[in-house]
């Protein structure tokens, strides 16, 4: 087989098929590297043969940027290749993500991460700006083994399941003492992000969001909801390691949500308490399994 000259009609096709076609061309793209993918590795010998040494691919490169266009440069090939490897390792590989997607995706070498990734992409209708900030924040990494399960073998997850491990927050006073006011503060100038760490489906609802336990005011440091598990969440900040009386406090705060505010048609209320350090000391004599926890990380 001609490999070279069957590897530019399929580029040259994608390029044409771009410019006059808008209806799933992003399937044909991808297609279309699919096609070349396999088409480099049989022109190099098969898989085995394809992880070493690229002269062949150098050398397509070369005459494709002069004949097809600048873009199919010898990085791009590499890219191409990589991206038929993967296809036949990871079931995912789903045409319903870009090119684009796939640019990010295959910077990794671990076909779990990238199964996780397409994944979470496909399910959150990521834009490759959103799926490129996951990444960056090491959303992977901060999960527990049986969340990223949950996630690849499309189990329903729990809330605690997608709470990060640590939860990062920007540092807007750039100083590493933290009290909880100010901790509050960086929650709420980035909103949006902090609702992100914690999952999906999160409203926000107020803060110093005030009860009355008695005769005597307390306030809950952030109220949220949560669409998908239709349940009040109570968030309690603490700039100290998880202590024993934090347990109670925020059952206390549980507690009430659950008699005076929720409806008889929501699920009973979550609390998750936010430490600078664990103990999971505590928590292995806490009884309540609504009380969730994780730590944050300032950066």
């Amino acid at each position: 087989m001609d490999y070279y000259n069957v590897i530019k009609k399929e580029l040259i096709d994608n390029e044409v098929y771009k410019r006059i076609k808008d209806y799933s061309k992003n399937k044909y793209e991808l297609e279309r590297y699919y096609n070349v993918g396999k088409l480099l590795v049989e022109a190099q010998g098969g898989e085995e043969r394809a992880k070493y040494g690229d002269g062949l691919i150098r050398e397509y490169s070369k005459r494709l940027i002069l004949e097809v266009g600048k873009k199919y440069n010898y990085k791009t090939l590499l890219k191409i290749r990589k991206f038929y490897l993967f296809s036949q390792k990871v079931a995912t590989m789903s045409r319903e993500l870009t090119w684009s997607h796939y640019v990010e995706l295959l910077k990794f070498d671990d076909v779990k991460i990238i199964d996780y990734y397409t994944k979470i992409s496909i399910q959150q209708n990521l834009s490759v700006r959103e799926l490129r900030s996951k990444i960056k924040s090491n959303e992977y990494e901060r999960l527990d083994d049986k969340t990223k399960y949950k996630v690849i073998n499309k189990e329903k997850a729990t809330i605690e399941d997608n709470i990060k491990h640590p939860i990062v927050l920007k540092n807007i006073y750039d100083t590493r003492i933290i009290t909880e006011k100010m901790l509050k503060n960086i929650i709420l100038e980035n909103i949006d992000d902090f609702l992100k760490e914690l999952g999906n489906e999160f409203c926000y609802i107020g803060n110093e969001y005030r009860i009355k336990l008695g005769n005597r005011y307390n306030y809950i440091d952030i109220l949220l909801f949560n669409i998908e598990f239709n349940c009040f969440v109570v968030i309690e900040l603490k700039v100290t390691e998880l202590k024993k009386e934090h347990i109670g406090q925020i059952q206390v705060y549980m507690n009430y949500i659950d008699r005076h505010v929720k409806k008889i048609n929501h699920d009973k209320t979550v609390g998750i308490i936010i430490a600078k350090k664990d103990n999971k000391f505590v928590m292995e004599y806490c009884s309540n399994n609504k009380i969730l926890r994780t730590i944050y990380e300032l950066v």
